[in-house]
């Protein structure tokens, strides 16, 4: 079944769309760090993160002053650990690594991730459901793809409700925009380390297009197929954001732990993962609480 639904509002509606980085006040003595400045309908707005929660937050830049930082100057906020944490990913060549970043928490619980990555089949829905009964504001982080988005209007109008309707928390985790990926094809040639791959436009285009569909970009990021290498590692941190593992993808039946980050596919690519999900959830086998994924660095 191939998904249906208007398309969504393009690219050019969030225009000039630039990677800052300033620290920023206002009135009220709140002080933010702006990380992207952007223009929708005429208004020019700030992609703003609070360092010590790292929530973000779409601001008009008019009601925040703002003076140029660097990360020197923010190294011993909880922002810039968590966008330098290393972790232990895993080798898989000379040059590529999986599971770099943060893939698990430091809390116990466990954090629910979704991958939507590129698919001509509609939302798994009824997982999303799943979620929906467990109480309202359930956390859950979506590492969403630019390319699931333009095909997926209607879903992505659906999740929006969720999140405005409180029944659900949605984080939306960068997940590149068209996520490439080519079958057969090693680690070190696949997916973001496929040649010619603008990583600048990958991480950009898909903050600008959440951000035109009137949704807000997490600080977070997360590597089709979890695959990077140094390289795209600095990229990510360039751009000020973290770098999101996982270690509990659940299709693959690994065993699982306090502060595990779950990995399954509601893009209707991975019912194996989905049913696995339910099955531990009805047997109590799933580490309580769920944490929203601002709290696992």
């Amino acid at each position: 079944m191939e998904a249906t639904g208007a398309r969504p509002a393009p690219l050019g509606r969030a225009q000039d769309y630039q990677p800052i980085f300033r620290l920023c006040s206002n009135a009220l003595g709140e002080a933010r760090l702006a990380i992207r400045r952007t223009s929708v309908g005429g208004e020019r707005l700030l992609l703003t993160v609070d360092t010590a929660t790292l929530a973000t937050s779409l601001e008009h830049e008019r009601c925040w002053t703002c003076a140029d930082t660097d990360d020197e100057s923010q190294t011993d906020t909880r922002f810039l650990r968590a966008i330098h944490t290393d972790g232990r990913p895993v080798l898989l060549g000379s040059r590529a690594q999986s599971n770099a970043g943060i893939a698990h928490g430091s809390t116990d619980g466990s954090f629910i991730t979704g991958d939507l990555c590129p698919s001509r089949k509609p939302l798994d829905r009824d997982f999303l459901e799943i979620l929906v009964r467990l109480g309202p504001r359930t956390p859950v982080a979506l590492a969403i793809s630019g390319s699931w988005l333009e095909r997926h209007g209607a879903d992505f109008r659906w999740l929006q409700d969720q999140a405005r309707n409180g029944t659900l928390d949605i984080t939306w985790v960068n997940h590149s925009y068209h996520h490439p990926y080519a079958p057969g094809r090693t680690p070190a040639t696949n997916f973001l380390l496929m040649p010619s791959v603008d990583i600048d436009a990958e991480i950009l285009d898909t903050e600008r297009l959440l951000v035109a569909n009137g949704a807000t970009p997490s600080v977070f990021f997360r590597f089709p197929g979890l695959v990077s290498d140094p390289a795209l590692i600095e990229a990510v941190r360039r751009h000020h954001l973290v770098a999101l593992g996982a270690d509990g993808w659940l299709a693959f039946g690994r065993p699982l732990r306090p502060g595990t980050i779950l990995l399954v596919h509601p893009n209707g690519n991975e019912p194996a993962g989905l049913a696995r999900f339910s099955r531990m959830l009805e047997e109590g086998n799933l580490p309580r609480p769920f944490r929203p994924i601002t709290a696992a660095p």
